[in-house]
C-alpha cells in the first residue's frame, strides 16, 4: 500500500521529469503529460489512483481560472466581448447539440443522455488553451479570444449539464427554466466576483497604507482570493467559474494600485510556481483517468467496433462543430455591422481557422464526467454513465493530443504569427514605468 502523500510526491516527481522531457523535445507540456500519465497509469505495477472530481472543481479550477483572468487586460477582453460571447455561449450550445446527435445516431443513446455527453465535452478547457497557446507565437488578438472564451464557456456548459442530468434523472425539461437559470447563475456569479474583487482590492489598499503586512501575508491573501469568491458563489448556487474570472479581471487590471513593483514580481514568481504545479498535476491526472474509467466500465450493449466508430464520430462532431461555427460567427456579425453603417475590418480566414482548430478539452470535462450521479431519482443506474466517461476521455485525448500536436504545424503553414515585442533590458526603467502607471491610476481613482 502506498500512502497518499507518497503518491502525490511521486506524481510531482513524474510531472517534473515529463515536463523536462517535453521541453527538450519541443512538445507542449500538457500533451506530453497526458500521454505520459496515460502510459504510466496503465502499468500494472503502478498503484491505482482514483480521481475525486470535486478536487478538480475546488482545488485546481479556481486558482487557474483566476490567474488566467488576472493576466487578461480588460480593454482587450471588452473589445472582443461579442466574439467571446458567441463562442462561450453560442458555440457551446451548438457543440452540445452536434455531439448529442452523433451519440444518439451512432450509439443509440437516448436523447437526454446524449445531451449530457454533449454538455460535458462542449467547452474547450481554459487550462489547456492557455498552456498550449502560451508557447506559440500567435497574434495577441487570437490569444485574447481563446483565453476569453475558455474563461467563460464553462459556466454555459455546466448549466446545460445540470439541466441535461435533471432531464435524465426526472424525465422533465423546461427550456424557459433553463434559460432563466442560466441568466441568474451567470449574472449572480459575475456579481459575486466583482463584489469579492472590490473587497479584496480595498483590503490590499488598507494593508498597503497600514504597513502591518509583509509580502508573505499579502501573497497568501492573493492565493486565498480565488477560493473565497468561487466557494461563495457555489454556496449561493451561482457560477463559481464566472466569480473567479470576474475577480481576476477586476483585481488584475488594478494591480498597479495595490502592489509595488517588487511585491508584484515576488507574487508573480509564487503564482507561476503554483500554476506549473497545478497544471502539471491536472494533466497527468487526466492521463491516469483512463485506468479508472476502464476498471469501472460495464457497457455490454456495444461491441468494440461499435464503440470505436461511436468514439470517432463523437470526436469528429466535437471538432467539426467548432469549425462550422467559426466562419459564420466571425463574418456574419461584421457583415451586419457594415449594413448598419458600422464599418469594421473582416478577420483573416487564416486567423479564424487557427481559432477554430484550438478547441482542446481537458480537466473540466473529465471532472464533469466523473461527477455524474450513480443513480436516477427512482434508484435506477444512471443510463450510459460508463459510456459517457469513456467517450469523454476519447474527446479529451483526440483534441488535446491530436489538435495540440498539429496546431503549431497549422500556424506555421498558414503563416499566422506575431512579431515579438522588443525586450526591455533596463529593470530600473521598467520599475519607473510601473510606478508612473500606479501614480496615474491613483490620481484617476
Amino acid at each position: 500500500m502506498v500512502h497518499p502523500v507518497e503518491l502525490v510526491l511521486a506524481l510531482l516527481a513524474v510531472t517534473v521529469a515529463l515536463a523536462l522531457i517535453a521541453r527538450k523535445l519541443g512538445v507542449a507540456e500538457p500533451i506530453f503529460l497526458v500521454v505520459g500519465g496515460l502510459l504510466l497509469g496503465l502499468q500494472p505495477w503502478v498503484p491505482g489512483f482514483r480521481i475525486d472530481p470535486q478536487v478538480v472543481f475546488l482545488l485546481f479550477l479556481p486558482p487557474l481560472l483566476y490567474a488566467a483572468a488576472f493576466r487578461t487586460p480588460w480593454p482587450e477582453f471588452r473589445a472582443q466581448l461579442r466574439a467571446i460571447t458567441l463562442l462561450a455561449v453560442g458555440l457551446v450550445l451548438f457543440t452540445t447539440a452536434a455531439v448529442a446527435a452523433a451519440a444518439h445516431y451512432l450509439l443509440d443513446l437516448p436523447w437526454a443522455v446524449a445531451f449530457v455527453l454533449g454538455a460535458i465535452v462542449s467547452p474547450p478547457d481554459a487550462v489547456a488553451a492557455v498552456a498550449v497557446t502560451q508557447r506559440l507565437r500567435v497574434p495577441r488578438l487570437i490569444v485574447t479570444i481563446l483565453e476569453g472564451e475558455s474563461l467563460v464557456n464553462d459556466a454555459t456548459a455546466l448549466v446545460a449539464l445540470r439541466f441535461a442530468v435533471a432531464a435524465v434523472a426526472t424525465g422533465a425539461f423546461s427550456l424557459a427554466d433553463a434559460g432563466g437559470e442560466f441568466v441568474l447563475v451567470s449574472a449572480g456569479g459575475v456579481g459575486v466576483g466583482v463584489a469579492g474583487g472590490w473587497l479584496v482590492y480595498r483590503f490590499h489598499r488598507w494593508l498597503d497604507r497600514s504597513g502591518v503586512a509583509d509580502s508573505k501575508l499579502v501573497i497568501t491573501v492573493t492565493l486565498l482570493t480565488p477560493f473565497a469568491v468561487y466557494l461563495t458563489a457555489e454556496h449561493l448556487h451561482l457560477s463559481g467559474v464566472l466569480a473567479a474570472v470576474s475577480a481576476g479581471l477586476w483585481i488584475g487590471n488594478r494591480c498597479e494600485e495595490v502592489f509595488t513593483h517588487e511585491l508584484f514580481e515576488e507574487a508573480r514568481a509564487v503564482w507561476e510556481w503554483i500554476e506549473f504545479l497545478l497544471n502539471g498535476l491536472v494533466f497527468i491526472l487526466v492521463g491516469f483517468a483512463l485506468r479508472q474509467i476502464l476498471e469501472q466500465f460495464g457497457d455490454t450493449t456495444h461491441t468494440p467496433r461499435e464503440l470505436a466508430i461511436g468514439a470517432a464520430g463523437v470526436c469528429g462532431a466535437t471538432i467539426v462543430a467548432r469549425l462550422l461555427w467559426m466562419f459564420p460567427g466571425a463574418y456574419v456579425p461584421r457583415w451586419v455591422d457594415n449594413r448598419l453603417g458600422c464599418a469594421g475590418p473582416y478577420p483573416s480566414w487564416r486567423s479564424v481557422t487557427v481559432v477554430g482548430w484550438t478547441g482542446m478539452r481537458g480537466a473540466v470535462s473529465l471532472a464533469a464526467a466523473l461527477a455524474l450521479p450513480l443513480t436516477t431519482e427512482d434508484g435506477r443506474p444512471f443510463p450510459g454513465r460508463d459510456l459517457i466517461q469513456l467517450l469523454t476521455f476519447a474527446v479529451i485525448f483526440a483534441t488535446l493530443v491530436g489538435q495540440g500536436l498539429t496546431l503549431p504545424l497549422l500556424i506555421k503553414g498558414l503563416g499566422v504569427s506575431a512579431v515579438p515585442p522588443p525586450r526591455t533590458e533596463d529593470a530600473d526603467e521598467s520599475e519607473r514605468e510601473w510606478e508612473a502607471r500606479a501614480d496615474t491610476d491613483s490620481t484617476d481613482t
